[in-house]
């Protein structure tokens, strides 16, 4: 299966608290930190809910 990089770029303060806990759930814990995970709906869904927080680009 693909894997994706996540990039949180931008923070969460003042964001509802399942967005903050959706950005921790997917292992980022600072600003311009990158997590690796395999490219799955779930995956995806979590993404969806914080589009504005972070970037995602394909791994390699």
């Amino acid at each position: 299966m693909a894997k994706i990089k996540i990039t949180y770029t931008k923070s969460s303060i003042g964001y509802p608290a399942n967005q903050k806990a959706t950005v921790r759930a997917l292992g980022l814990r600072k600003i311009r930190q990158i997590a690796e995970h395999e490219d799955t709906p779930e995956i995806r869904g979590m993404i969806q809910t914080v589009s504005h927080l972070v970037e995602v680009e394909e791994a390699v």
